[in-house]
Formats: structure tokens, sequence, C-alpha cells
């Protein structure tokens, strides 16, 4: 990635829609991949990823983080 990396990345919640955001790196997006009906995967112009966005993220992790709790738990039980 350029030197516009972000050292860190930033995470943003939009409540009003419900849309997490995911900034990998302050470059500009030249294009995305829609991964999945809810998460676009944000492309710089090398296609390195720099950012991810996910719609209905609240159901989108409550269900992921409820899979995987459940599925350590099946793990643990047996």
């Amino acid at each position: 990635m350029t030197d516009t990396q972000l050292p860190t990345s930033q995470m943003n919640y939009f409540s009003e829609e419900d849309i997490l955001h995911l900034l990998i790196s302050a470059e500009p997006e030249a294009g995305s991949i829609e991964i999945s009906p809810n998460i676009t995967a944000e492309l710089n112009d090398a296609g390195e990823l720099i950012g991810i966005e996910i719609l209905n993220a609240s159901t989108y992790i409550r269900d992921m983080v409820l899979e995987s709790v459940q599925g350590k738990i099946l793990n643990l039980v047996r």
C-alpha cells in the first residue's frame, strides 16, 4: 500500500443506516467487490483491500458472534 496508508485501521458505525465501515487505508477507492449480499470489499488502484463495508451490520455482527460462540461451546462440550 502507498504512504497514504493509515497507521491503524479505523471503524465507523452509522447507526441510522446500520452500516459498519472498516477503513484500512486512506487511499482513494478505485473499485469494489461484493463479497456477499451485505459485505463489500473496497479496493485501491492496485486491487489491494483498503476498506470493508457491512450493511445491516447489527444483525450481521450478532449472527457472527452467536455462531462463533455456539461453535466453541459445542467443541467444549464434546
